[in-house]
């Protein structure tokens, strides 16, 4: 491992945290917690230079990259409203900032204070983003990813089955597959870390969660068809040196979490992020005779380092490690000791085990001021065992992925460019019952990515990246991005790119096992291909005298090939195949963020959404898809900021279920479990949290509502019959749910 890690450092990943071309800094801001104060990011200053209108804004972490468009030494000026400007002399593109700005002051004892708010829409870059930040994350309990997206409209999050746990998302329509996931940048959850993949990142890891829509950059390969979520860990250079997170449910569920960074010497530092979680409470709320959750015990652990020589290179390098052990199925499966594979109770469990090592290194080019290498590596390894019932289901994944990304400007910094290499290997073994499924594949592949930047008002962005797969042929993508501020107030942006992946049908359909459905592939499944296009206007002003936004949008998505998952034309089977015919996604969706009185956040939002494929030779709405989907969040905090109430409400409207009408359930009555439509429901969730120096104690409440899917299992008394079905879910599985946590922090 450790050859593995001094391979990684010096061949290593990610563009550089800064460019000789580039100045780099941080603006942060004083917070008080009762008699201490500490620093924390300030996001969306602005940092212009002194006489121009050439400048950025603060990116969620409170970073800051400005290209050096003025002669040195000059001055930077450094603003926010609401808090006291501050003007610093640039000498030389090697000095690093740290700003500290302060509240306003007009009169003596007369303090100005504002909220930052906790999820922003970037105004500078020229892919729609919505950056979600720690305090964002922290409006509710956000024990892991699949549950830091409660506060937004964007991005749904549903259970695939009844009995594993197991979570997706969907975005822009289509199901979360579709959207890269990434850590830092480099894909990571995918393959057959799919099912469980959104649990593997804990949330008070996370440091801020960046949501892109449309046509995402060919930088990080083929795969984005709708998008990208890009999630950034805290690092040992942030200002928090050391964090720590419990929590517990009135379910039974509890976790702990910690991280803690460390200076080793003036180069080097550290960090150590552990969590545990363990469930193993037995609940049987709807007396269905099946555990409502999975009992679950997991271990994560990660380690990384920083080597920052000044003026020459940036890396950082790391490995995780993580166990997880999950069980469900009938009660009877446990209060009888029976074995996995039993005929007389239904049992689910898989064990995974899964490592990751990365390494991401940033070489400075002092002869080329706006020239940078940036390399990324990162190894992962994912093995699980599992039982759905008496069916086994084993799998292995082994990935590689390396880049080296070249950037650097053509005459001036208005014409930038960066291009590459990639390289990405899959070596996967699966074996379902009695088949065996390996494969590997091996794709490299190449990318240049031009970007014309002028006065702060227009970026179009033109990019083409071409990959060689070794049993599919060669992808070719096409992507395009155009930017323009038409004032300071209006910003419009316009997508068009085209994206490809390949399938793994049974880890991203893994709900399907627990059903006695007969899993039936009609012919060798092709890549899945798709165009999408789309774009934004987002407009900001003032309302009840506070600022305000609305964010409006639309996007479609047009399949060129998709693997179509019937489970419509026959009941007992769920058929694999490639389209033929046509499926797209239209997906349009309006924002609104205002502060009706101060201190008080409210974000409303709607979004309606038409998606449709032809299966079974007929166009169809896909299944388990919300016609529309609305939700109104408020966030009210005192203004010290020592008590803060959070409240948000989701409407879902109604879904269409697959067509059940010719099974035989002798075990339901009437025709329970045949309806063809989902019910609209409303979930609310609230969470009250008071800070106390270092210390934040938080009650929240889920689905306070208390509204779930009733009987989820179609003929759950009989899981070895046929009739047995427990992947058709459209709601919620759990009810009404109560937790408390408590988080401390030591700031730098």
């Amino acid at each position: 491992m450790y050859t593995f890690l001094l391979i990684g450092l010096l061949l290593a990943p990610k563009l550089l945290l800064s460019q000789p071309g580039r100045i780099h800094g941080a603006v942060l801001e004083e917070v008080s917690h009762g008699e201490h104060v500490h620093l924390e990011p300030l996001p969306g200053a602005n940092v212009v230079w002194l006489g121009t209108t050439k400048g950025t804004a603060t990116n969620a972490n409170g970073h800051f990259f400005l290209d050096v468009a003025v002669e040195l030494p000059h001055q930077i000026v450094v603003s926010y409203i609401g808090y006291r400007s501050d003007t610093l002399m640039v000498n030389s593109v090697h000095e690093e900032f740290e700003i500290i700005l302060r509240a306003s002051q007009d009169l003596e004892g007369v303090e100005v204070r504002g909220r930052r708010p906790g999820a922003h829409v970037s105004s500078m870059d020229p892919l729609l983003t919505n950056v979600l930040t720690t305090s964002e994350l922290q409006r509710a309990a956000c024990c892991n990813l699949s549950e830091a997206f409660e506060t937004n409209v964007s991005v749904d999050v549903s259970y695939s089955d009844a009995v594993s746990g197991a979570q997706q998302i969907q975005m822009l329509g289509l199901a979360g597959i579709y959207s890269q996931i990434m850590t830092e940048n480099i894909p990571s959850v995918r393959g057959l870390g799919q099912p469980f993949g959104l649990t593997y990142i804990p949330g008070p890891w996370m440091e801020s969660i960046s949501i892109s829509k449309g046509s995402a950059s060919v930088v990080n390969g083929y795969e984005s068809l709708t998008g990208q979520i890009n999630v950034e860990l805290k690092k040992p250079e942030g200002t928090e040196r050391f964090h720590y997170n419990a929590f517990a449910s009135n379910d039974g569920r509890l976790e702990s979490s910690l991280t803690a960074a460390f200076d080793l010497s003036h180069n080097w530092s550290t960090m150590i992020l552990a969590h545990g979680e363990v469930f193993d409470n037995q609940i049987d709320h709807n007396h269905n005779s099946f555990l409502d959750h999975p009992l679950v015990r997991k271990y994560n652990v990660m380690n990384r380092y920083r080597y920052d020589r000044h003026g020459v290179m940036d890396s950082q390098f790391g490995f995780n490690v993580m166990q997880e052990n999950r069980e469900g199925g009938q009660t009877g499966f446990f209060e009888n000791g029976a074995d996995f594979g039993s005929g007389q109770y239904y049992g689910f469990g898989v064990n995974t085990t899964r490592f990751q090592a990365f390494a991401r290194t940033g070489f400075y080019l002092p002869e080329k001021p706006d020239a940078s290498i940036g390399t990324q590596l990162q190894f992962t390894h994912h093995d699980h065992e599992s039982h759905y019932g008496q069916r086994p289901y084993n799998g292995q994944q082994n990935t590689m992925y390396a880049s080296l990304l070249y950037t650097n400007s053509i005459g001036n910094p208005d014409h930038k460019f960066v291009t590459g290499l990639s390289y990405l290997l899959d070596d996967y073994s699966e074996a379902l019952n009695d088949s065996v499924f390996d494969r590997r594949e091996s794709v490299p592949g190449a990318f240049f990515e031009y970007t014309y930047h002028t006065h702060e008002r227009f970026t179009a962005i033109l990019a083409f990246r071409a990959d060689r797969h070794n049993l599919y042929g060669t992808f070719l993508t096409p992507r395009s991005h155009l930017h323009f501020n038409l004032n300071e107030y209006t910003t419009i942006r316009a997508s068009a790119g085209k994206g490809y992946r390949v399938p793994n049908p049974i880890a991203e359909n893994t709900g399907l096992l627990v059903s006695n459905r007969r899993i039936v592939v009609t012919e060798e499944i092709r890549p899945e291909e798709a165009w999408n296009y789309g774009g934004s206007i987002t407009r900001r002003f003032r309302l009840f005298g506070n600022e305000a936004s609305v964010v409006a949008e639309a996007y479609r998505t047009d399949f060129v090939n998709q693997l179509i998952v019937d489970v419509d034309s026959d009941p007992g089977k769920a058929v694999f195949s490639n389209l033929s015919g046509d499926s797209y996604a239209n997906n349009y969706q309006l924002e609104l963020n205002v502060e009706p009185i101060r201190f008080l956040e409210v974000t409303a939002a709607y979004r309606h959404s038409d998606v449709k494929a032809t299966i079974g030779d007929e166009l169809r709405a896909k299944p388990f898809v919300n016609r529309y989907r609305g939700m109104v969040s408020a966030s009210w905090a005192t203004p010290r900021n020592n008590w803060q109430v959070d409240l948000t409400s989701q409407f879902s409207g109604k879904s269409r279920i697959p067509d059940m009408r010719g099974q035989q359930l002798p075990d339901l009555p009437g025709e329970h479990g045949m309806a063809t439509h989902s019910p609209a429901y409303t979930l609310v969730n609230a969470q009250v949290t008071y800070r106390w120096r270092s210390m934040d104690i938080y009650l929240g409440g889920e689905n306070l509502t208390d509204f779930v899917q009733k009987d989820p299992i179609l003929n759950p008394h009989n899981p070895f019959d046929e009739g047995f079905d427990g992947s058709m879910i459209w709601g919620p599985l759990m009810g009404r749910k109560f937790y408390l946590g408590l988080r401390y922090s030591i700031e730098r």
